[in-house]
């Protein structure tokens, strides 16, 4: 019997399109996205073939999103937002008011309506949290101050993006009747910010607590179905609730929830084993994107087509370089930023959709933000990509500089110079804070390096020398002198991400001895291979220790007995 299955069929069709797609581009050596792109291009309406359901596919990808922005939350921390807040919130507000300002004057200069044109504007002045951030995971940015302005940049654009939203039916309204009285416009915008703030400040009185003790709680059951299961349910869950009872998108509030479980041990757990998910679902997003795209537009509308593009890529990279120059940052800074919110995302096309539908914008207008959006997506990687070219170029400039601006932007304390002899512990978790604590009690020279501000404000109170970033970034495997170093000792969970570090270490100092830890067979042959002297698989660890302990029982059994 022949069931219809429009689910089963858009996931299944969407999948091994991506796959496919994301290869060619691959071998192709340009960024994987540029294939999911073509992926639902190609799955998309206006293409002939595989026709995707066009009114699923989002709602997954929505999914992909609200997951994805979970994860980025577990690697952030109140403390980091507050710590940027000098450059994320008056670059964010500058930076949409001068994005918007320029796609009205595009506008004006077609000829459309004002309204249509600040709808238009406010859509080009929005970046996506989703390639952003697959564009650092790559370079292994995450963990830095870049990072974390960029991150804290978008959030308050989402934020502002928020308010736009509510604000836009009253918009609509004061241009279709006429209306000048602002009073319901005021009383929206007011309404809507109390909810935020209500949102924020539950996530951090009660959140901080009812969400830590509820993983703990599925933690002890020894379940790793439950204990996922339950990382899943409070991702979404929460993510509803914000929309629900608070008016603010799946996104935001999923990473609020991920931030309130950024200082509980549990969040690197639960930020590994919901990776496979995330990424899949992440994919969804960009083959819903390519679905969008009508290639017509690129014969009816070029000429707004390329100023919108002008905007995106060089327009508002200008306004945001000036911007972090101006408050006091560094240019490998500024050029990061400008470069990260060259390309629009999920936003646009939310406001795009309720433009059309209020009226302020035509279906053309709604497809050519759509086909900016989608080239802006395609070039991003490859300006990335430049960007690193030219940060790895012998300019004596940058050079010089990238060391004393990390410490700068990172507030880094340096590790003594004449530090010599002395353990690199990477990770200060249960594991990495038993070694260190242990080996500071024999006045071993210490110097560990942690992604956690927190973790790292702590060893500091204690005295103990400690760096600020992730060990695979080789600028930061420098601060700890590791070519004078005696023993590297990994001890973060990642197998892969610790051969990484291995690879970079050995390179360095051949003599050292490096001593890293695994949960599988294949973690240790691959750690082993670049360079590890030996490897600690914790299970087979605890089996050597039952047995050692059940030998020496027997013998003893054995002797009593005789």
């Amino acid at each position: 019997m022949h069931h219809s299955t429009p689910l089963i069929n858009t996931i299944v069709g969407a999948f091994i399109l991506a796959f496919v797609f994301g290869m060619i581009a691959h071998r192709l050596r340009i960024s994987p996205l540029v294939g999911y792109l073509a992926a639902g291009v190609l799955a998309g309406p206006f293409t002939p073939g595989f026709v995707a359901d066009i009114n699923l596919i989002p709602e997954l990808a929505e999914l992909g999103v609200t997951l994805l922005m979970f994860g980025i939350g577990l690697h952030f921390s109140l403390r980091d937002l507050l710590e940027v807040k000098n450059i994320a919130i008056p670059g964010a507000v500058t930076q949409i008011t001068m994005a918007t300002i320029m796609g009205m004057g595009l506008s004006w200069a077609i000829g459309w309506p004002w309204a249509t044109g600040l709808v238009f504007g406010l859509a080009l002045s929005t970046a996506s949290t989703v390639v952003l951030m697959r564009a650092f995971e790559e370079r292994k940015l995450i963990n830095t101050q870049r990072c974390q302005i960029a991150i804290g940049w978008l959030i308050v654009e989402d934020i502002v993006m928020i308010l736009i939203l509510v604000l836009l039916p009253t918009i609509a309204s004061i241009v279709k009747e006429g209306d000048t009285s602002f009073n319901l416009l005021i009383l929206d915008f007011l309404l809507t910010i109390g909810k935020v703030i209500s949102f924020m400040a539950l996530m951090m009185i009660v959140g901080r607590r009812a969400i830590p003790w509820m993983l703990a709680k599925s933690a002890a059951t020894g379940s790793r179905e439950l204990f996922t299961l339950a990382v899943l349910a409070l991702a979404l869950g929460i993510a509803f609730g914000a929309v629900k009872f608070f008016k603010i998108s799946f996104a935001l509030g999923a990473f609020f929830a991920g931030m309130t479980l950024n200082e509980s041990e549990l969040s690197h757990r639960a930020a590994h084993d919901t990776l496979p998910l995330r990424d899949a679902f992440a994919v969804l997003f960009f083959v819903s994107v390519g679905m969008l795209f009508n290639p017509m537009i690129l014969i009816k509308q070029p000429i707004a087509l390329l100023g919108s593009l002008i905007i995106i890529l060089f327009g508002k990279s200008i306004v945001a370089w000036t911007l972090v120059i101006l408050l006091g940052h560094s240019r490998k800074t500024a050029l990061t930023i400008s470069v990260s919110l060259a390309q629009i995302g999920e936003f646009a096309f939310i406001l795009t959709g309720l433009g059309i539908s209020l009226g302020l914008l035509s279906d053309e207008v709604g497809s050519i933000i759509l086909a900016t959006a989608i080239l802006s997506i395609i070039i991003n990687p490859m300006m990335f990509g430049l960007l690193e070219k030219y940060l790895n170029q012998n300019d004596e400039n940058v050079k010089k500089q990238s060391l004393k601006e990390m410490n700068k932007e990172i507030k880094q304390i340096p590790v003594p110079v004449n530090i010599s002899n002395h353990a690199v512990i990477i990770g200060y978790g249960r594991v990495g804070s038993i070694i260190g604590k242990k080996l500071n009690d024999l006045d071993i020279p210490l110097v560990v390096v942690e992604n956690s501000h927190l973790m790292v404000e702590l060893l500091k109170k204690q005295k103990i020398n400690a760096v600020l970033g992730n060990a695979t970034n080789e600028d930061i495997i420098n601060l700890t002198y590791i070519d004078r170093a005696r023993w590297l000792l990994l001890t973060i969970p990642n197998g892969y991400e610790a051969a990484e570090v291995v690879t970079i270490v050995r390179g360095k100092n051949q003599s050292i001895e490096i001593i890293a830890r695994a949960h599988y067979d294949d973690e240790v042959k691959y750690i082993m291979e670049r360079g590890a002297n030996q490897v600690v698989m914790g299970e087979r660890e605890i089996a050597n220790s039952i047995l050692h302990i059940l030998k020496s029982d027997i013998e003893k059994h054995v002797s009593l007995a005789s």
